[in-house]
């Protein structure tokens, strides 16, 4: 029997959440793409991370690796990343 596909337009249910803001790049990347490599295909990471540099290096780097990423705005110029892990 074969597992079924991660479907990306679940609605998110974190498995692991990282509070990265503060954490230069490409620190802040490196720590994400090892916490998401850690969780079974399907499961969600959140990762808070500040807006602007980080924000783009760490949602584009795990886009181009496959995975899929929803965007949120937090207040005081974070944001919160919801990575859901396709492979």
């Amino acid at each position: 029997m074969s597992a079924a596909s991660p479907d990306p337009t679940a609605a998110p249910d974190p498995a692991v959440q990282l509070d990265l803001r503060g954490t230069p790049c490409p620190l802040n990347f490196i720590r994400s793409k090892l916490a998401l490599e850690k969780l079974e295909l399907g499961a969600w990471l959140q990762v808070e991370l500040d807006a602007g540099e980080p924000e783009q290096m760490v949602a584009s780097g795990l886009r181009e690796a496959g995975q899929h990423v929803q965007v949120e705005s937090l207040e005081s110029g974070a944001v919160r990343l919801l990575i859901q892990r396709l492979g």
